[in-house]
Parts: C-alpha cells; structure tokens; sequence
C-alpha cells in the first residue's frame, strides 16, 4: 500500500493523481544539488525519502480509496447482523439492510471520485472490485444460508460476477471489455433485489421483491453472456491485428 517511490525527474503516477506533479518534482532536484557539502546532501536525500513516502501516503489514503475501505468494513459488520439472533429479528436486519445500502452507495461514488480527480490508485484498482464482490457475495450467501433466497440464484448471480473477471484477465492482452449500460443495470437492479430480501418485508413487497430478483437473475445471464461475446470478438480482433503487424514486420 506504500505505492512506488518518487522519482528524481517527475514523481510516481500516484503522486500525479494526488495534484500538480510540479510541487513534487523538487524532492530530486535538492538531493542532486551539486553546490551541496556531502553532509546537506545526506539530509536532502533523506528529505526527499520522507516527502516521497508523504505524497505515496495522500495518494492512497484519498477520499475514493478511504469509501472502498469502508465498504470492505462493513462487510463483517453485515454478516454479523444478519445472522445474529437466528437472522429473523427485523430491527437486526434492518441494522444489516442500512449497512448494505450505505456499500452499495459507495460503491456509486467511490469510482466517480477517482476518475473525476484523478485519483486512482493501483490499491483501489484491486481493492474496488474485491470489495463489490464481498458485500455482494457476503449478501446473498447469507440470505441463502437463512433459506430466505434458492441456493441455484446465488451461485447462477456469483458464478457469472466470478466468470465475468476471470475473463476480463483472460482477454486483456488483446484490450479492455467496457462496462455496458446492460451491466450497469443489472448491478443496480442485483443491489435492489437484494436489499429488498435483506428487509424483513411481507405482503405485496415480498412478491415485489421475487420479481426484481427474476429480473436480476435475467439481466445477469444476458449480460454475462454479451460479455462472452464481447471477449471472442476482441480475442478475434488482437490476433488478427498481431498477426498483420507481424506480416508488416517480416514484409
């Protein structure tokens, strides 16, 4: 989490995402300062190890990576409200159902933030993903753990979320699968449907809810299955394209 140090010339990346890279670009220039007694520059270059380690601390420690940090914290916090006294009482799962929405709006933000300032750090590249996938993970094996959700939607919604990435690793030496709009709503309409089960509901609600969570489980499937389509055609497109270049190369 201590990032990369600085260099002498420029600054790492993060200490790019963090403001002007220009106010940092002076950490090397005091340390090579040649009108300097060995003993200044034994100090500069200690200084300019301390600032470095500064600049690496505020880059990870911004307002995008601190909302992901939370969300993994809520997580263990979820689960223990959801199974404590059985998992039935409803002010305990309207405790856990608070916790979930406060993940899931987070999860809105926390993105935004980074790439609106600039502040995207390789913590948050690994950690975002981890922590989306926990909460909702944590969610619906404990709402089926409790029989309140079929065991097969959890693992068709989990199965697709786990596919889906193991993809994205799979392909990305032939480029980057965008995020859809059908995959947008499918995380918004998964977010619903499962915060709706996390409540206690009864009556007309709890239908309500087996139809928002029929609608994920759809949204889901297709979604994941255009995401397929999407890494055959980018696969398809990287060889081609390699195999030309090669051509070009040789000719």
């Amino acid at each position: 989490m201590t990032g990369v140090p600085a260099s002498a010339a420029g600054g790492s990346s993060k200490a790019r995402a963090v403001g002007d890279p220009s106010k940092h670009d002076g950490v090397g220039a005091v340390g090579s300062d040649s009108g300097s007694g060995a003993g200044d520059g034994t100090k500069s270059a200690r200084g300019g190890k301390l600032t470095a380690a500064a600049v690496n601390q505020a880059s990870v420690w911004n307002i995008a990576n601190l909302l992901t940090m939370l969300r993994l914290i809520l997580v263990p916090g979820f689960v223990a409200l959801m199974l404590a006294d059985g998992g039935y009482d409803p002010a305990l799962r309207s405790l856990a159902w608070a916790a979930f929405a406060i993940a899931m709006i987070t999860d809105l933000f926390d993105g935004h933030l980074a790439r609106t300032y600039n502040l995207v750090t390789d913590f948050g590249k690994i950690a975002d993903p981890i922590a989306d996938k926990a909460i909702m993970g944590a969610a619906l094996i404990c709402l089926s753990g409790l029989g309140d959700l079929p065991w097969w939607v959890t693992g068709v919604i989990l199965g697709r979320e786990l596919g889906i990435t193991l993809l994205r690793f799979l392909v990305i030496r032939y480029g980057v699968i965008p995020a859809s709009r059908g995959g947008k709503l499918k995380t918004l309409t998964q977010g619903v449907a499962v915060g709706m089960y996390v409540l206690a509901l009864t009556g007309w609600l709890a239908t309500l809810r087996f139809w928002v969570m029929a609608a994920a489980v759809v949204l889901t499937v297709v979604t994941g299955l255009d995401y397929v389509r999407q890494a055959i055609v980018l696969r398809r497109q990287g060889i081609a394209e390699r195999k030309a270049a090669l051509e070009e190369t040789e000719a």
